[in-house]
């Protein structure tokens, strides 16, 4: 017999038969009229070529052939309903697995320690694994599944197949040792751009200030080149250079060394953080779940920094 001439919905109506033994019980639990439910069985006998259920007395007796096969079609309308059928939930408090986070050492600060305090009351079996790539192989990891989410900066995700969620806006400081560094409270744009920067590009990412400055066609002078923002703890102190970082980064930097804050000679682009998935994740549970912890832990009101 080919599974493919088989209507699926007669085994539906074979399990009803075989549990209630009547044609007009058996419809009543499926919805069917006695018609239907008689139309149906008489489908039945001819897919099987058996008679399946005969009369005796009040009842429709399974024959040896349903008797055989009763068990094996129960099983079978039982998965459909609870493995196929059956909404897929997500318990945080039971749930014993991890997620991948996309996102850079800056997202790594700012955005994970709230998080994990969630994660400590609601999921405590839950673990989280952060990493940072490039901007292909962010794209190529979502929509593999090998990462679940992707939080930060990622403009490049901002395409068909992503969805997308604001968390909040933010902009840029200018940061220098607060002993060595430059003794100003605002640089001219002469002295931003001759100044001696170090530049923070994770995995070789631009940022939205990199293209900025070039399309004003100012260039600034770069004396070295990072991939980690938490590189700057160790590399401003005890130096003059000048970093432009996102305002997170200039929050956490002076809670941890001496610097000080200089006003910019110009108005700085605005960042847009927000949280990426892709569709095939759109309605999974534990991703849902998950969105909307970071969301909840992460969203901020217009020009609000940092949470302490």
């Amino acid at each position: 017999m080919d599974i493919r001439s088989v209507d699926l919905n007669l085994l539906v109506v074979f399990d009803a038969m075989a549990r209630h033994r009547s044609v007009g019980l058996a419809g009543e639990a499926l919805g069917l009229s006695q018609p239907a439910t008689s139309a149906a069985l008489a489908r039945l006998r001819a897919t099987f070529d058996d008679a399946l259920f005969v009369r005796a007395g009040t009842q429709m007796k399974p024959t040896p052939r349903a008797l055989e096969l009763a068990p094996a079609i129960h099983r079978v309308v039982e998965s459909i309903q609870t493995d196929i059928l059956q909404q897929a939930e997500f318990d945080p408090a039971s749930a014993d697995r991890s997620f991948t986070i996309l996102t850079p050492d800056i997202g790594e600060v700012a955005f994970l320690p709230g998080v994990l305090r969630r994660l400590r009351q609601e999921a405590p079996q839950v673990r989280l694994l952060a990493s940072a790539l490039p901007r292909q192989a962010a794209a190529q990891a979502l929509e593999s599944g090998e990462a679940d989410l992707a939080v930060g900066f990622f403009p490049d995700l901002q395409k068909a197949g992503f969805f997308q969620q604001g968390l909040f806006k933010t902009s840029y400081a200018c940061i220098t040792c607060a002993k060595s560094g430059p003794r100003v409270e605002r640089l001219t744009r002469k002295q931003y751009l001759e100044a001696r920067h170090v530049v923070v590009r994770p995995d070789g990412r631009e940022h939205a200030l990199d293209r900025f400055l070039e399309a004003k066609g100012w260039r600034r002078h770069v004396t070295l080149e990072l991939s980690h923002f938490m590189s700057l703890l160790a590399l401003l102190p005890g130096t003059d250079l000048v970093a432009t970082v996102p305002e997170d980064i200039a929050t956490v930097t002076e809670r941890l060394v001496p610097i000080r804050r200089i006003a910019l000679p110009f108005k700085a682009p605005v960042i847009d953080v927000q949280q990426f998935w892709h569709r095939r994740m759109q309605h999974d549970p534990a991703s849902k779940w998950l969105r909307g912890v970071f969301y909840d832990v992460n969203r901020r009101e217009a020009n609000a920094g940092l949470p302490r």
